[in-house]
């Protein structure tokens, strides 16, 4: 199981993020651009010491990671709000990449027609979504949860 964040342009939701792919024993990625630096106060301040217990890989771009995770036969779920399949009726595998998209847009068609599976998190209609450091929360809980993975 292993996580990806597409273009994140929050410093504090990629931080808490990667500390939570650090506490499960997760493989990070990130796709950029990002709309911050590595270096950003803000998310070094959330990711806070874990982000040395992490593994990290960077992907110069969508092309770049869509070629790795295809080399490495990854199915790639991504988490839209356009899916129709809940996240807790879905079937994970250990070689799942769970795509999250950018917090202000999301992902292009493009990238939403590359995923191999699509799920969703059900909320209430008048709402747009949740937090993107939750969702990841919530759907890697119920990965592992189904794979007897956790740590």
């Amino acid at each position: 199981m292993q996580l990806a964040l597409y273009q994140p342009d929050i410093p504090q939701n990629a931080g808490t993020i990667l500390r939570l792919c650090a506490c499960m024993g997760i493989t990070a990625h990130i796709i950029e651009p990002t709309g911050f630096p590595a270096s950003d106060r803000a998310f070094r301040r959330a990711g806070m010491d874990y982000l040395d217990q992490v593994s990290i890989i960077r992907h110069i771009g969508w092309q770049d990671f869509n070629a790795f995770r295809k080399s490495e036969s990854l199915r790639l779920v991504l988490a839209s709000t356009k899916a129709a399949t809940r996240y807790t009726e879905f079937a994970y595998t250990k070689s799942d990449i769970v795509l999250l998209g950018r917090e202000s847009a999301g992902v292009p068609e493009d990238v939403h027609n590359a995923a191999d599976a699509r799920i969703i998190i059900p909320m209430r209609e008048s709402l747009r979504s949740i937090n993107v450091a939750v969702t990841a929360a919530m759907i890697i809980g119920e990965a592992l949860r189904q794979l007897d993975a956790f740590p």
